[in-house]
């Protein structure tokens, strides 16, 4: 499975020795459940992201 990093969007190497993530681009170190925690939060901000960029066009809508 390919990764990308949640930092840069650069893509994530595994690790075999260490059992770690690492980013080419940003140098980004993390293990699977950091970078699963990682996407969680970035999810979730986009979300929240969404609902305010809709409430923001439905309250200047009526405004006009």
């Amino acid at each position: 499975m390919d990764y990308t990093c949640p930092e840069c969007g650069g893509p994530l190497f595994y690790e075999v020795s260490t059992k770690m993530y690492i980013c080419k681009k940003c140098g980004l170190y993390v293990s699977k459940q950091q970078l699963i925690e990682l996407y969680d939060k970035k999810r979730i901000k986009q979300k929240l992201d969404i609902k305010k960029e809709y409430l923001n066009w439905w309250l200047n809508e009526k405004k006009s």
